[in-house]
């Protein structure tokens, strides 16, 4: 039987006949202010009756529908349709409830069979950056580079288990005791990490690293002082010279908003392959392939690994590969790609500094097995990689390029760096910001002859202003 002929007979039960008063629907995010940014979340809260009471009507509403039917219709119209009967309920209980508590109590219900429950409000909340789930009644969430605890509870750590069991098969994986750890990502691309008991000792855990809605462009991490001018000019000239770039930094610097953005300089008539753990990259060009790794089953079989997914897309004709993240072995077959025919590719690594950069792509080589000598490594790095590009988060919660070097090649045994860019660190304002400014060094880049031998026409002046 289709749902609108379950509401239907569902109505005739309360012979009652009636529009629904109002209709709770999520409208669009609004774009941060200067009147909405510093304030502090605005998430109501129900009284602990009210709160009995929507568990009330959830349990009635799961006795009345078989929600396995919602999938077959738009969620819009789902989420109309479920109002119309929540109302009917509520009116059925008479419960005194004012509109606000009322509006907010079928919200909360729609959230809970259509959404992700209590972290609804959070995931439409646009100054929301990450969202970090520490059991059920400890929600944190980062905005504006700050850590602040949030109103959003979740009922129990059942409850909260649900919720990210919902997450991860979703997109086809799995978390249990018997793999109490899962990386996997929501519709918009925004990265999930949930571990949970025996390994969470203080309950299951979640955390959430969302990505702007509006995909961010050299141009708009110029405005928010992340780099200047001159260096989006070099990196937009490097992407369309094909040459092989290194993202480094830390853990929320900005490594993927980098790699996204510098993506939009790829020439469309290119084909791209994205190769990641979980899919979280949002290139900006027309032909991309893009591929995921996959966990074993619960027979410890059928793992596709990162490293399968080069060796195999080496076959599926690149012109580029993109690497969401070199973490193992697979950074030996990466360098390989990069040295025979697939210039131009991009990848990021965890590092502090362009010089452990290097140091962990050795490292990681070494993982794939080989016993190459330290030498023959290096020097498969220092002709791979042309540019690499360092972040930092600040401890202001700003973002910024902090070095761009140039991989010169090798002196002896040692491979060689020259800085392009710097920041200049300052110090601290009262405010608490970091107080400094991006400035060239003077040194021209090796690759300048070819950036402009492919049509870019970059300008001296890029290198030597603000000396």
């Amino acid at each position: 039987m289709e749902l609108k002929n379950r509401i239907k007979n569902f109505g005739k039960n309360f012979a009652v006949e009636h529009e629904p008063k109002e209709v709770a629907v999520i409208t669009e995010p609004v774009a941060p202010t200067k009147e909405n940014t510093n304030s502090s979340l605005d998430i109501k809260a129900l009284s602990q009756v009210e709160m009995e009471f929507k568990d009330v009507v959830y349990e009635k509403l799961l006795d009345t529908l078989d929600l396995t039917l919602l999938s077959s219709i738009p969620e819009v119209e789902a989420r109309k349709q479920i109002v119309d009967i929540i109302h009917r309920l509520i009116d059925k209980e008479s419960f005194p409830l004012n509109a606000p508590a009322k509006k907010q109590i079928i919200k909360e219900i729609c959230d809970e069979v259509l959404g992700y429950g209590p972290l609804e409000p959070l995931l439409h909340e646009p100054t929301v950056s990450d969202i970090l789930v520490n059991g059920s009644q400890k929600v944190y969430v980062e905005r504006f580079g700050r850590l602040e605890l949030s109103p959003v509870r979740f009922k129990d750590n059942n409850h909260l288990m649900k919720i990210i069991d919902r997450i991860v098969s979703r997109v086809g994986r799995r978390i249990d005791e018997s793999s109490p750890m899962v990386d996997a990502r929501l519709p918009d691309g925004s990265r999930v990490n949930a571990i949970i008991p025996p390994l969470a000792l203080d309950g299951p855990s979640l955390s959430i690293r969302r990505f702007s809605a509006d995909k961010m462009k050299l141009d708009d991490l110029v405005e928010r002082g992340a780099l200047t001018v001159y260096m989006a000019e070099f990196l937009k000239a490097a992407a369309k010279s094909k040459l092989n770039i290194l993202i480094s930094g830390g853990t929320g610097s900005g490594k993927t908003t980098m790699l996204n953005a510098i993506s939009n300089y790829i020439p469309a008539r290119e084909r791209v392959i994205t190769l990641e753990d979980s899919a979280e990259l949002q290139l900006q060009i027309p032909h991309v392939l893009r591929l995921e790794t996959r966990p074993p089953n619960t027979e410890g079989r059928g793992e596709v690994s990162l490293r399968d997914l080069v060796r195999n897309s080496l076959r599926m004709r690149p012109d580029r590969i993109v690497i969401g993240e070199v973490r193992s072995g697979e950074a030996f077959d990466m360098l390989q790609a990069m040295n025979t025919g697939h210039e131009g590719s991009l990848t990021t690594v965890h590092a502090n500094n362009s010089r452990d950069a290097l140091a962990r792509l050795e490292n990681m080589v070494s993982m794939a097995g080989l016993e190459l000598p330290m030498v023959a490594v290096r020097k498969q790095i220092s002709s791979a990689i042309n540019i690499i590009i360092q972040l930092n988060r600040l401890e202001d919660g700003s973002r910024r390029v902090l070095s761009i070097q140039e991989v010169d090649g090798m002196e002896g045994d040692i491979i060689t760096l020259a800085e392009i860019f710097r920041f200049n660190r300052q110090g601290v304002n009262d405010d608490g910001s970091v107080r400094g400014n991006h400035s060239s060094t003077g040194i021209v880049p090796k690759c300048l002859d070819r950036i402009n031998k492919m049509g870019s026409n970059l300008n001296l002046s890029c290198f030597t202003n603000n000396l």
